[in-house]
């Protein structure tokens, strides 16, 4: 069995001052069918390069957003990238059909504890409804949407529990099968 080829569009707007991100991408950024694409550090003034992203999403099977929890959403470089890339004809409409099939995982970091995603939490909302847009955005593309991958209670974390989170992450993508997830 082919392993898949996985996409990782990496987006922390400052990710020397990273705690968590820096570590999950260290975790995975060396397998052999894991390609990172780290786009503050390609596009600083937010010029994407709409054609050499669409043909990196045309040679991958698994497309991972990773990303902090930033106001409620992702950093601004990914929601860029999106509004750029996953143009209409492309990535969706009666001929956008590109992605058809792909799958899409978010890998995000928060750093409140998860009871403080609840209607009755400090947050209001769970994660799961703070999620819907890229939920959507992946039906909209005919993606497969892949259960994401939170960290909670960055702000406090423990190097154990960091550490079996990076551990978690590793074994998910050397272990993902197309066929067995969705």
């Amino acid at each position: 069995m082919n392993m898949p080829k996985i996409l990782l569009l990496f987006a922390h707007p400052h990710p020397r001052k990273s705690k968590l991100n820096k570590r999950l991408l260290q975790a995975v950024a060396d397998l052999e069918n894991v390609t990172v694409k780290q786009l503050y550090e390609l596009y600083p003034d937010f010029q994407i390069d709409v054609e050499k992203e669409q043909q990196a999403l045309l040679e991958h099977d698994l497309i991972i957003f990773q990303h902090p929890l930033y106001w409620y959403s992702s950093p601004a470089i990914l929601k860029e990238w999106q509004d750029c890339v996953l143009e209409h004809g492309f990535a969706y409409g009666e001929t956008g059909t590109a992605l058809a099939g792909k799958h899409f995982l978010s890998v995000i970091t928060a750093g409140s504890e998860r009871t403080s995603y609840d209607p009755i939490g400090r947050n209001q909302f769970t994660m799961e409804q703070m999620l819907a847009p890229f939920e959507q955005t992946a039906g909209l593309c005919h993606m497969v949407w892949q259960p994401p991958r939170i960290l909670y209670g960055g702000f406090n974390i423990d190097k154990e529990t960091l550490d079996q989170h990076c551990q978690s992450y590793r074994e998910h993508l050397q272990n993902y099968t197309l066929e067995t997830e969705q």
